[in-house]
């Protein structure tokens, strides 16, 4: 690899000017759609693939150009289809191959491209290579999943391996009768990890890629890549949790000592036949020099891989479900550190703040109880994020109603209305613990309503009909309550919009693809603990002149101000600089200090 370059200060006036490696990925404004959430045509509460083609000429009209579907596969639904027994055919709920052949001709009519998950790091318990597996020792599976002997403790009794914990609460191992074995499952028990170890089981894994990219698919989202290899002695996990039975066991998963000869293998056995997307979840790793690695285009691995920063960033010291009291700066940094190592060692981002897996960003980083009422704040605040997000380096990644703006479950919702078995695994374990009954548990309630799965997974609210225009039967989840006043059907139509204001947003990019898909990113701000302002620059060739763009940004409910100065703008004229912006009319501007609005968000051309 050549040598990594750290920020911009050490950039030479050569590297700056270099021109990057251009690719159709790069440009994508990417939709992912939660088919369970999203349009259910045939009244039995959960979205299917028709759905889905009901609604293309909406995702056409938004001005994205690639669709991503969480997994669709066959499955028993433990963790909603990401346990998978059947990689090569579609669960009935959601519909069958040929209407996955129709969306995909939907798709190809409209000039967009399909992208679907890639789950295999763990299967289902009820996949026919695992079924075959536990049967016995002997067989053709055996060594197909990770499976280790009992550990016998002091008082003669069976103990798990090792000490891991599971990312749902209790040991990373169950016992198997059959073989008198622990297999091990970082995620449910019904999850069993697969062995990446032995080779047919990455043949296998090539193979049913093959199979979908020979379909016609463009690419794959990858499930928890990174956890594919583990250090196979299996050592204990170092005690970060005192009084925990179990201890998080990543130190020994999350980029494991053969997970670059694995992906690269991928690359080379599979992709490189294809024109593809690729992108790798990677948790429990935020080191840019590790993820690099996995992503630097001279590597032969990953196009781009979503790092947990951002989304991570009002995680406490216990977890996810622990609170952390966040500053603008921390934001800022996470910016500025992922857009200057990735621009500048020829890696890619890939942008993001909302998934199936997070709360929605109106939510978590600037809602202030906002309510119905105040359709035009919570507007403003969505249009200030989607700015803030689609306007850095990388492939932009848009979440099922985000471009609508849409929030967190209601805080006045219990615990009954959430259905993920993260968030009721951990309820129960804090209820337990707490000695159960009616004890307070509003502080667990707090975090949960803004940081649950189940926040990003409530249907699609599409009208303002009896459960969001969502379906005609009873939903699997509630819609959000506030959907007779905040839909899809109410903001196709409007000029001031979070959906239309979305869709101009897509096409400034393409319009400016130089400057923001491409070009150079610098911090302005520092210390603010109320504005991010960024430029982003075009890279030059051969004598072009640069072209540059001042994204500003107000993150508070009251206004803020900053100085023109500060981002090389002269007062004179600024009016006609400006390319974008959430409010209308001109700036309030006085001796070159522009006062920002309520969340207001300003493009100058630079």
């Amino acid at each position: 690899m050549s040598a990594i370059i750290k920020n911009e200060e050490t950039l030479t006036s050569g590297s700056a000017s270099r021109r990057p490696y251009r690719a159709w990925w790069k440009d994508a404004a990417v939709y992912q759609i939660y088919p369970s959430s999203f349009n259910d045509t045939n009244g039995d509460g959960i979205g299917d693939l028709r759905g889905i083609i009901e609604k293309l000429d909406y995702l056409k009209k938004l001005g994205v150009n690639v669709i991503w579907l969480s997994p669709i596969y066959k499955s028993p639904q433990k963790d909603m289809g990401y346990d998978i027994s059947d990689y090569r055919d579609v669960d009935p709920r959601y519909g069958t191959l040929a209407d996955l052949d129709e969306l995909e001709k939907g798709l190809r009519e409209r000039g967009m491209k399909l992208v679907m998950d890639l789950v295999v790091n763990h299967t289902s318990d009820e996949h026919a290579w695992f079924k075959e597996s536990r049967a016995s020792s002997y067989n053709a599976k055996a060594d197909w999943y990770i499976w280790k002997d009992p550990r016998i403790g002091s008082n003669g009794e069976r103990q798990p391996p090792n000490n891991w914990v599971s990312v749902f609460e209790g040991s990373a191992w169950t016992y198997n009768e059959a073989r008198n074995q622990y297999y091990l499952h970082l995620f449910l028990p019904e999850q069993p990890d697969l062995n990446w170890e032995h080779p047919p089981v990455r043949e296998a894994v090539y193979d049913l890629m093959r199979f979908w990219l020979d379909k016609g698919i463009d690419g794959f989202r990858m499930d928890v890549i990174n956890l594919i290899s583990k250090v196979q002695t299996f050592p204990d996990a170092p005690v970060t949790k005192p009084g925990e039975k179990y201890q998080s066991g990543m130190k020994y998963c999350a980029n494991g000592p053969r997970m670059h000869e694995f992906l690269h293998e991928m690359r080379n056995e599979v992709l490189d036949k294809y024109d593809t997307l690729t992108v790798g979840e990677m948790p429990w790793v935020d080191d840019p020099d590790e993820v690099l690695k996995a992503i630097g285009r001279d590597r032969g691995e990953l196009d781009m891989i979503f790092q947990f920063d951002i989304v991570g960033i009002d995680n406490g010291d216990l977890g996810k479900f622990s609170p952390r009291k966040w500053h603008l700066q921390d934001l800022r940094e996470v910016v500025s550190k992922w857009q200057n190592y990735m621009i500048y060692n020829d890696g890619w981002n890939a942008l993001f703040d909302e998934s199936h897996d997070q709360g929605r960003s109106v939510s978590r980083y600037v809602d202030r109880g906002a309510t119905d009422t105040d359709y035009e704040t919570r507007a403003f605040a969505a249009k200030m994020l989607a700015t803030f997000l689609a306007l850095q380096s990388g492939t932009v990644y848009i979440y099922q109603g985000q471009e609508l703006g849409m929030r967190n479950c209601p805080r006045q919702w219990g615990i009954e209305e959430y259905k993920d078995i993260e968030t009721l695994k951990y309820w129960n374990k804090v209820l337990k613990e707490r000695g159960g009954g009616d004890v307070d548990m509003s502080d667990v309630m707090d975090q949960l309503q803004l940081k649950a799965r189940d926040n990003g997974r409530t249907p699609m609210q599409w009208d303002s009909t009896n459960h969001g225009g969502f379906t005609t039967g009873k939903p699997w989840m509630r819609v959000n309550d506030e959907y007779p006043s905040w839909n899809a059907s109410l903001q196709t139509e409007d000029e001031s919009s979070v959906y239309t204001y979305w869709s101009n947003l897509l096409e400034f990019r393409k319009n400016y693809l130089d400057i923001v898909v491409y070009g150079d990113f610098k911090m302005l701000t520092k210390e603010d603990e109320a504005v991010i302002a960024y430029r982003r620059e075009s890279h030059t060739e051969h004598g072009e002149e640069r072209r540059s763009i001042v994204v500003v940004l107000n993150f508070q409910p009251t206004e803020s101000k900053w100085n023109l100065a500060d981002g090389g703008l002269a007062h004179d004229g600024i009016d006609d600089q400006v390319l974008l912006g959430n409010y209308k009319g001109k700036l309030n501007i006085t001796d070159g200090v522009v006062t920002l609005r309520p969340f207001e968000t300003v493009v100058f051309s630079g």
